[in-house]
């Protein structure tokens, strides 16, 4: 967030630059280990040994360093994920204002997390190690380090002039001041509170702090402890299953970065392009494969939208119908394994259905990753066939004007991409074979991809790309999991509270049916997908709905899917769909054409979610036959 119109600032002084150098190396080498270490302890538990000692607590508590740095750094480049565009209509002057404003908010809510977090490494025994003497405290004290960085970093995004720079620093400071040490009872301060976050929101704070402030306004308000949330946060960055995240998405990114994306598109058009709409199919399955593997559709659209819309419109599409392709193909991924949103929904669900007290006699659920794999297979494959059929429906009729099969071609690009096209199975085949855990076949999946890129097609320098790749891969999944932890703070008071419970009790005595059930959760989460991003949606909305849907006889896994592809349709539903407001950015337009181009996939899809609802067996065939 810096106001526009600002001159272009002088280079950064030698220090600053060595500092940042730092980080991202620093970044870069963690990001490595955690990739390297389960494959080492793949390696010797295969071999007979024992192991490399401690090396899955090392890699979760990497994790945890990944997820702090990687926040502070996207901090550093103003890349904090936000929910408000509405600063960019304002006059200069009015934006350094709103920008000061939000950032002070943002900021102060940020030093709040940071006393929170010194005062756990004050309650936290001291005396406990990983492994090799290296004490715990060595990781818990990167917390309040990346809160305090992200505070200061804030300061700094909300201008370029120091002068404003330094209105947000005062601001912050009382604002902060004032919140720790509150002269009224807290009760009194609940809606005010919550008014300036929202206000701060809107003028673009980032969404970690809107989801941190509103868990901190309702602790003060029922009389709990703010430390609660790094808590909450340290809890679930270090979840056992939680490194499958940043591994997928290294895999994903080291894809994008590289020539994949034009290998692929290659190989489907030689396999389909002879047919009719053949060009809108190789644009359905080439962004299925590669969300599966970033597990953000706005990757996706960033990434291929400039390689896939000049081949639609030149197959002889309308722009308008390449445009509408293209966004809404952008998310079609996000049911297919090992897609990050199935890994945490799994990780969430888990942890929920654990905690309920289930009549004796009631098995508790299976919402392994493993399953929530299997049960989005048949789904994604739906949407991808809807997707494909509507291509073909609104494609060139003029089937003289394809071109026809030629087989020497299909063979040379299968052959080119022979090695993109085997990463899927390898994955699960080691995964589902039992030769591996998810961390370590999502490691198994990384060096994959960079052993591709780098060694094999050398589409990336070990030294000049290699570093910047992971870079960019471990800021985005530090932001990610930035929300994530704070998230869990929310949702922890909401189960402290007893909400869940509540809203069980509310839904059965209110609703009677599970159809009707399914039905109004549909409705509600197109509303959540478009208002809040997929990840945390998932963490704040999954506690609640998760033991509603166990109430009702849905198995967690059917659930899993039915959220997830609805969430997917959010991304697309207007005014606020993310993928709307990322194809207007990338392909320069405007925000209503976008909106226009896409409504009829929007329907399509919806077709598809609907018969994902209402019929499990497309979810529940597969994982039924894996016991």
């Amino acid at each position: 967030m810096t106001d526009s119109g600002a001159v272009a600032e002088r280079p950064a002084p030698l220090w600053l630059r060595l500092l940042r150098s730092g980080e991202n190396g620093f970044l870069t080498a963690v990001l490595a280990a955690v990739m390297i270490l389960p494959l080492l302890e793949a390696a010797t538990r295969k071999l007979g040994i024992s192991g490399v000692s401690g090396s899955s607590v090392f890699v979760q508590h990497f994790t945890l360093l990944i997820g702090v740095l990687g926040g502070a750094i996207a901090a550093r480049e103003s890349r904090l994920l936000s929910l408000s565009s509405l600063p960019n209509l304002f006059s200069p002057g009015w934006k350094i204002a709103a920008s000061v404003f939000a950032n002070a908010i943002a900021a102060a809510i940020s030093v709040v997390l940071f006393r929170a977090a010194m005062r756990y490494l004050e309650v936290e025994p001291g005396d406990r190690d990983i492994a090799y003497g290296i004490p715990l405290r060595a990781f818990h004290v990167f917390l309040p380090i990346g809160y305090g960085l992200v505070a200061v970093r804030l300061c700094w995004a909300a201008s370029t002039k120091w002068a404003a720079r330094g209105a947000t620093a005062l601001l912050t400071a009382l604002i902060a001041l004032a919140l720790m040490k509150l002269p009224i009872a807290p009760a009194s301060l609940i809606w005010p509170c919550f008014i300036a976050l929202a206000a701060a929101t809107v003028l673009g704070a980032p969404l970690f702090t809107t989801l941190a402030g509103a868990a901190m306004i309702l602790l003060w308000g029922t009389e709990r402890e703010v430390t609660l949330i790094p808590l909450e946060h340290y809890s679930l960055v270090t979840d056992p299953m939680l490194p499958s995240l940043p591994l997928f998405t290294l895999a994903g990114y080291f894809l994008a970065e590289g020539g994949a994306s034009k290998r692929l598109v290659r190989v489907f058009q030689a396999l389909f392009g002879s047919l009719r709409g053949g060009t809108g199919i190789v644009t359905a399955l080439v962004c299925a494969f590669f969300t599966s593997f970033t597990g953000a559709s706005g990757v996706t659209i960033l990434a291929l939208g400039g390689l896939l819309m000049p081949v639609l419109v030149q197959a002889k599409y309308s722009e308008r119908n390449a445009l509408g392709l293209v966004t809404g193909a952008g998310s079609l991924g996000l049911l297919f394994p090992p897609c990050l949103p199935l890994i945490l929904y799994a990780v969430i669900a888990q942890r929920v259905v654990q905690e309920l007290q289930l009549p004796e006699g009631v098995a508790t659920p299976d919402v392994s990753i493993n399953k929530l794999f299997l049960g989005g297979i048949v789904p994604g494959f739906l949407l991808v066939a809807l997707t494909a059929w509507w291509a073909i429906r609104v494609g060139p009729k003029d089937k003289a004007s394809l071109p026809a099969f030629d087989g020497r071609e299909a063979w040379a690009a299968l052959k080119d991409a022979k090695w993109e096209l085997l990463l899927p199975g390898l994955t699960l085949g080691v995964m589902f074979g039992g030769l591996a855990t998810p961390v370590e076949a999502a490691a198994v999946a990384a060096l994959y991809a960079f052993f591709t890129q780098v060694v094999l097609h050398r589409d990336l320098r070990l030294f000049k790309d290699v570093p910047r790749v992971m870079t960019e891969c471990g800021m985005i999944i530090g932001g990610v999991l930035l929300i994530l932890g704070v998230a869990m703070g929310l949702t922890k008071f909401l189960i402290l509270a007893d909400v869940p419970t509540m809203g069980v009790d509310w839904v059965k005595a209110t609703v009677h049916s599970p159809w009707m059930f399914l039905l109004l959760l549909n409705l509600f989460l197109l509303v959540v997908g478009c208002l809040m991003d997929i990840y945390s949606a998932i963490v704040v909305v999954v506690p609640l709905i998760v033991p509603m849907g166990i109430a009702f006889g849905i198995d967690p896994v059917h659930l899993g899917i039915v959220f997830l592809a609805n969430l997917q349709l959010g991304f697309l539903t207007p005014p606020v769909g993310m993928n709307l407001f990322l194809a207007s950015y990338r392909f320069n337009k405007p925000m209503s054409e976008v909106t226009r181009a896409t409504l009829p996939m929007m329907f399509v899809l919806l077709i598809g979610v609907i018969l994902i609802t209402y019929v499990p067996m497309l979810t529940m065939w597969l994982p039924g036959l894996v016991k």
